[in-house]
C-alpha cells in the first residue's frame, strides 16, 4: 500500500512510466524547509512535516516534490508548498531562486549521505519563509513548528530518514543560525 500523494497531473507520466524513468534517469526535485522569521529576519521556527513511510513508520520530512516537464523551479516550489502546507501558507519566495544546496539522493548509500530507495534524485533545496496559516494536506499527517534547537535535538533528528537531518543542519547554517 502506498501512502504517497497521488500525482495531480497524471498525464505527465503513468506510474509504470515513472517507475521505468526512475530506474534510468536522475529525477529533479525541489525541497523547501519552511521557516518563521523574527522582525530581524532570523529563524525562530522550522516547519517539519510528519508522514508515514511506506513501511508504516512515522518520519519527519520537508516540503518536497518533482519538477514537472516544462515547469519552472519557482512554479514547482509554489505548487509543492501549497500542496503540503495549504493555500493560506503565504510562502515568501526569494527574488532569485538560488538553492542553499543541491542535494543528491541515491538508491543505496553513497558519499553524499542522502538516500532514496526509489531512485537517483537531484533536489534543489531552499529555506522558505512562511507568514500565513499552514494546514498540512495530501500525505502529511501534521506540520510541527519547532525551534531550531528542538529540530536539531537527537530525538527529532532520529525521525528523519535518508540523511535529511544533515540537510536541515545545512539549511540552518545557510540561514545564519549557528549556535
Amino acid at each position: 500500500m502506498s501512502v504517497r500523494t497521488p500525482d495531480p497531473y497524471p498525464g505527465w507520466l503513468s506510474n509504470e512510466d515513472l517507475h521505468e524513468a526512475r530506474q534510468r534517469l536522475p529525477m529533479l526535485y525541489v525541497e523547501a524547509v519552511p521557516v518563521r522569521l523574527d522582525s530581524l529576519g532570523y529563524v525562530t521556527e522550522i516547519g517539519l512535516l510528519l508522514q508515514a513511510s511506506d513501511e508504516g513508520e512515522m518520519v519527519r520530512t520537508f516540503v518536497s516534490g518533482r519538477v514537472m516537464y516544462r515547469e519552472t523551479v519557482r512554479a514547482a516550489l509554489l505548487r509543492h508548498l501549497e500542496k503540503d502546507l495549504g493555500p493560506l501558507a503565504f510562502p515568501q519566495l526569494p527574488a532569485s531562486p538560488v538553492p542553499f544546496t543541491v542535494a543528491e539522493y541515491f538508491p543505496s548509500p553513497s558519499e553524499t549521505g542522502l538516500t532514496d530507495d526509489r531512485q537517483h534524485a537531484v533536489a534543489l533545496a531552499y529555506v522558505i519563509p512562511v507568514t500565513g496559516e499552514c494546514n498540512p494536506r495530501q500525505d502529511a499527517l501534521e506540520l510541527s513548528w519547532m525551534t531550531p534547537e528542538d529540530a536539531l535535538s537527537q530525538a527529532v533528528q532520529s525521525e528523519f530518514i535518508g540523511g535529511r537531518g544533515n540537510l536541515l543542519r545545512q539549511a540552518l547554517a545557510h540561514a545564519g543560525w549557528c549556535r
